[in-house]
């Protein structure tokens, strides 16, 4: 279904930012508060347009939506609407502005866009949530809510793979993440002093999983070579390729499914996708330069 706002769906809304916390040395999570309107409210999975006034606009994953937060004496806009936190790595023009916009700026948001997760359908399965990089940017909205409503889930478990121990995303909520019953794993691939934790591929985490095959969803998301040879483990564990799901990423601008900047073979992501089905995704992944 396509955004509505009262321009249109190509009208950015404005948001305020709220809060700006420095994930990594390029990694940003902004809290985005809406100045009037809001746009409607994302599930897990989705994204949304982000502008940069006199910059441009680039596709921003949601990290999380929720009440609003008082951070350094900020005031919410009553009724207008939930916090979004969105979390982007500075690649380009856009996402480098993006990245650098401060508390009190106001940028332009579009969309929610695409497709989610499908959490509400994988109620009463154990949930396996596998995230490479800054993949995790958009599972942290499933591992809040699945957390948030712990009874209608089985066995929850996170696996993290990243490139250093200072490319980890989120790493004061791991903890939390644990004592409200998840397993969270983490490995990295070039380890620095005093670390401790799991070397190597996030595949290898994959049989560390405690899951029933037969009643589980697994969500996966980071490089899509990663994704491939996760969801490959996890089968190979008994899951049915249907229960798990992917999400991709291509150069998305419009985020209607208009300009046809992200298609996939048959698909535009920004409108069929990101999230799609392993058994759909894959044969799309294995084609050399679609």
């Amino acid at each position: 279904m396509t955004p509505a706002t009262a321009h249109g769906p190509m009208a950015p809304v404005p948001y305020r930012v709220t809060d700006r916390h420095a994930e990594t040395a390029d990694t940003v999570t902004l809290a985005l508060e809406p100045v009037e309107a809001a746009v409607p409210e994302p599930v897990p999975g989705q994204f949304t347009m982000m502008y940069v006034f006199g910059i441009g606009e680039a596709p921003i994953s949601v990290s999380r939506v929720g009440p609003f937060r008082a951070v350094r004496g900020s005031r919410p806009a009553r009724g207008r609407g939930p916090v979004l936190e969105q979390t982007v790595r500075a690649v380009g023009a856009v996402t480098r502005a993006v990245c650098g916009t401060r508390p009190g700026r106001v940028v332009g948001l579009r969309g929610p866009f695409g497709t989610g997760w499908g959490l509400d359908e994988a109620r009463g399965c154990d949930l396996v949530l596998a995230a490479g990089g800054i993949g995790l940017a958009p599972l942290r909205p499933v591992v809040l809510r699945a957390l948030s409503d712990r009874s209608a889930f089985g066995r929850i478990s996170v696996l993290i793979g990243a490139r250093t121990p200072d490319d980890l995303l989120f790493t004061s909520e791991l903890d939390t993440w644990r004592a409200k019953g998840a397993q969270v794993e983490v490995t990295v691939d070039r380890p620095t002093p005093g670390w401790a934790g799991h070397v190597g591929l996030i595949t290898a985490l994959a049989g560390s999983v405690e899951v029933d095959p037969a009643r589980a969803a697994a969500f996966i998301c980071g490089p899509e070579v990663m994704m491939r040879l996760t969801a490959e483990a996890l089968i190979g564990l008994g899951m049915c390729p249907a229960d798990i799901r992917l999400s991709l990423e291509r150069n998305m601008h419009c985020g209607l499914g208009w300009c046809g900047h992200c298609q996939l073979g048959p698909l535009l992501l920004c409108r069929d996708g990101p999230v799609l089905p392993y058994e759909r995704a894959v044969p799309l992944m294995t084609v050399r330069e679609l």
